[in-house]
């Protein structure tokens, strides 16, 4: 059994079990007897928690020991999850990465767009991020159902969306491909695409915010990987080597 994979799976068991029930983190803790970072840790995957603070934490999530510890999961390691803001790289090191492991490649982000049949910017303004967020959550499962073997781009604000950010680290291997805002800013406007700095003065500044509140939920990613100063090449490779069956 891989220690960390499972560690990964109970914390992340733990962190939802709580989210829906709508308890805060502190009040958890308080009725289990341990302290909020130990939760914190625990939920992370980075604690080892012993059977008697499991079966207290069981009992204040009304989560039976067994649910919390269940090892047959739905992930299925085989899909690779990318996720980062824009100008993270996800789509370029998805390309490579897809052929590497000889997988099929999807950007969620277009298949929400050919959903939609409309641009990602038009559904926001037009619909607000709600609708945007569901129709993510569709074409994830459709993407799903279509095979244990694939390299998904996800889009840069699934994290802002408990549900499907859950349902993307329960069914795949999720990378958080990391770089400075500068880094993210210079990319984007190489591609082309200059929306980032159109009416937004600030850009570079929100950008950092942005990037800032987001960090703890990319955190919760089973990898963790720095892009900068990396071809695109190396950093698919250690994906790879990271993805390798122990």
């Amino acid at each position: 059994m891989d220690s960390q994979a499972f560690l990964s799976s109970l914390g992340s068991r733990l962190r939802r079990a709580r989210e829906e029930s709508g308890r805060t983190a502190s009040a958890v803790a308080r009725d289990a007897g341990i302290s909020r970072r130990y939760l914190t840790e625990a939920e992370a995957g980075r604690a080892n928690p012993s059977i008697l603070i499991l079966a207290r934490l069981g009992e204040v999530l009304d989560l039976s020991l067994g649910s919390l510890c269940e090892l047959s999961r739905e992930r299925h390691l085989g899909r690779v999850a990318l996720v980062g803001l824009r100008g993270a790289g996800k789509s370029s090191v998805g390309r490579l990465l897809a052929l590497d492991r000889e997988a099929t490649f999807v950007e969620l982000d277009r298949r929400v767009e050919e959903l939609a049949g409309l641009r990602l910017g038009e559904i926001f303004q037009l619909h607000g991020p709600d609708v945007f967020h569901r129709l993510e959550g569709e074409v994830l499962e459709s993407v799903l159902a279509e095979g244990e073997r694939s390299v998904i781009a996800a889009g840069g604000s699934i994290v802002d969306h408990p549900a499907n950010f859950a349902r993307l680290c329960d069914t795949c291997k999720t990378v958080w491909l990391r770089a400075r805002p500068e880094e993210h800013f210079e990319r984007v406007l190489r591609q082309g695409d200059h929306r980032p700095m159109e009416g937004h003065p600030r850009a570079m500044e929100e950008l950092r915010s942005l990037l800032e509140r987001r960090e703890p939920l990319y955190q919760r990613c089973d990898i963790e990987i720095s892009t900068s100063g990396l071809h695109v090449r190396d950093v698919s490779a250690e994906i790879q080597r990271l993805c390798a069956p122990a």
